[in-house]
């Protein structure tokens, strides 16, 4: 792994441990999504998920990481990101599900996160996640060599801003791969700081986090979910990538291990 002041370029023996991680969190996160069903608690969820997760033979790249509690985060309807598993929170028929998961095995951590609902979905819901995943792809197809992050920023804001959804500017991707946050940030909005070229053997997690209102969150008293300050709901979707000398190459695609 090579540090330099604002990005990280890895190894090929730290990718291919980076690249097996990221197939276990990639396959785990499909699992759970086949899984959860109405009835559940997000406790339920978070134990599930833990169980996978070790099943896998890695451990989770969350629990304790800063302190936080739970195997997964699991974040329902108006709820951003970081929500914690408890056992009073039942998953409703029509809520919405945003799971974000990491895995760790033999020094490399997988990062992705997928939100979704049940049967057929109100119109703005549907919207808004179609909206929401569409941004993902468009960020990753901007993230080529010889790019610059300010690129993945700008084709995830235009998409967003087809739908006038509320971009979360509080939250962003991020660089991966040996721990789970590395440099560089990756906003979801353009920003004034062009950010660093993209260079193969980078790795980032590219992830969109849009409402359906306001762009504006607050955080509960649990000291660490995040939630949209207006109410409206919110979806989280994330890839991670290796940049190459041609396309981007998704490392959180489900393959045969």
């Amino acid at each position: 792994m090579a540090l330099f002041r604002d990005y990280v370029i890895h190894t090929p023996e730290e990718i291919e441990k980076i690249r097996r991680a990221m197939q276990m969190t990639a396959q785990v996160r499909d699992q759970l999504v086949a899984l959860v069903k109405p009835g559940m608690s997000t406790l339920q969820i978070d134990q599930l998920a833990g169980e996978l997760i070790r099943a896998t033979g890695g451990t989770s790249g969350f629990l304790n990481y800063h302190g936080f509690p739970g195997n997964i985060c699991i974040s329902l309807n108006d709820e951003v990101v970081h929500g914690i598993g408890v056992a009073h929170r039942i998953v409703q028929e029509s809520d919405i599900v945003s799971i974000d998961i990491g895995v760790a095995y033999d020094g490399g951590v997988g990062d992705t996160a997928v939100t979704f609902g049940f049967g057929s979905l109100p119109r703005d819901t549907q919207r808004l996640l179609t909206a929401t995943k569409e941004a993902l792809m468009a960020g990753i197809a901007a993230a080529k060599k010889g790019n610059y992050i300010r690129d993945i920023s700008r084709a995830v804001e235009k998409r967003a801003m087809a739908d006038q959804l509320g971009i979360v500017r509080e939250m962003v991707g991020h660089g991966v791969g040996v721990h789970l946050h590395e440099p560089p940030d990756v906003p979801n909005y353009v920003t004034p700081v062009r950010g660093p070229k993209l260079v193969p053997g980078m790795v980032l997690a590219i992830e969109p986090m849009l409402n359906l209102g306001s762009n504006r969150i607050k955080q509960d008293s649990d000291g660490w979910t995040i939630r949209t300050r207006d109410g409206s709901l919110s979806a989280h979707f994330e890839h991670s990538i290796l940049i190459t000398e041609q396309q981007p190459e998704i490392l959180t695609w489900p393959k045969t291990m």
